[in-house]
């Protein structure tokens, strides 16, 4: 039998991983022809939606409720660069890929050369890769700055339990997730228990390593009852039923735990994104519900903010323009 161990001293194989440089440019908004989005209520809205940077929206704060479509919070990077090798989107691949969530990022161009932030998620469709920098440094951030992500955590494993497996994850963060081994079983502290049967967009992905997929919030009383009109910007949730091990997919008898990384959207299938941390066995896996597992208490960079109902943007009614406490 295992011994019994408490968080921060799980056995992994940290001294052969390998850390690597990778960059990108602060992304700019994109938008098509047409400004609307048509909602899954059927109300067309022009809304900020990905890229750029999200000046009072950080990880912490609600991601439900805003009037916004998949906002990414803090600063959105995307290399444009190309090389003489490989394919046209070969660079943003690569940092896409290689960067994992904690990592240090280091801005190297522009009036924040030298301030340093973190990986927190990436975004899957668009490849986004999302980092949070203090209040003050985002205020003074430019479109097009360098920023320098420090890649460390590509072939993390658990010595001690090979059916779980890792993704997007730096040793870092494993390291701060508050897991308690005991028993042959790992007590992973989250948010909120998400069923499977809710997510939607990026299913069918065949690597968990470029982006995310998303929690729908359209069900009135699996909203209700999961409290998933509570969810903040870098939650760490636990996915039941849900197995992302080469790709996210429905599979009866696991765990995945993710990260909160986007905001919600009022689109059908789309909702906040859960960029994935690990796969299991429910027998190992096993969620432990804690309302502080969130990336901005977990790294003491700010207080999460209270779990507390928001509306969704879709399906309020229209004279509504701001969000609303329902509770």
């Amino acid at each position: 039998m295992l011994k019994n161990r408490s968080h921060g001293q799980l056995r992994t194989n940290q001294a052969d991983l390998v850390m690597v440089a990778v960059l990108g440019q602060v992304a700019h908004p994109v938008a098509g022809v047409n400004p609307f989005r048509i909602g899954n209520d059927g109300v067309p809205r022009v809304l900020p939606g990905t890229g750029g940077i999200v000046i009072n929206k950080r990880i912490g704060d609600p991601c439900v409720g805003l009037m916004a479509d998949h906002i990414e919070p803090g600063v959105a990077l995307h290399n444009n660069n190309r090389e003489v090798i490989g394919g046209r989107r070969g660079p943003n691949l690569a940092l896409l890929t290689y960067a994992c969530i904690g990592n240090i990022a280091r801005v190297i161009s522009g009036p924040c050369t030298g301030k340093r932030g973190m990986v927190t998620g990436k975004h899957g469709g668009v490849d986004h890769v999302l980092l949070d920098f203090s209040s003050p440094t985002l205020l003074r951030m430019q479109i097009g700055d360098r920023i320098q992500i420090y890649s460390y955590g590509m072939g993390l494993r658990l010595l001690d339990y090979p059916s779980v497996s890792l993704s997007n994850c730096s040793p870092t963060l494993l390291n701060r997730l508050g897991i308690v081994e005991a028993d042959g079983q790992l007590s992973v502290p989250v948010s909120h228990r998400i069923p499977a049967r809710v997510m939607g967009s990026g299913l069918g992905k065949n690597s968990p390593w470029r982006g995310d997929y998303d929690i729908q919030l359209f069900d009135p009383s699996l909203r209700r009852r999961h409290r998933l009109d509570t969810l903040r910007f870098g939650d760490v949730v636990a996915i039941c039923d849900g197995d992302a091990s080469y790709g996210p997919s429905y599979r009866s008898g696991m765990v995945t735990i993710g990260l909160v990384v986007h905001g919600d959207s009022t689109v059908s299938g789309h909702g906040p994104g859960v960029t994935i941390l690990m796969s299991g066995p429910s027998a190992i896996l096993k969620p432990l519900s804690d309302p502080r597992a969130n990336l901005a208490a977990i790294y003491r960079v700010r207080e999460p903010a209270p779990l507390r109902p928001r509306q969704p943007l879709a399906g309020r009614p229209p004279a509504t323009d701001q969000a609303v406490w329902s509770g």
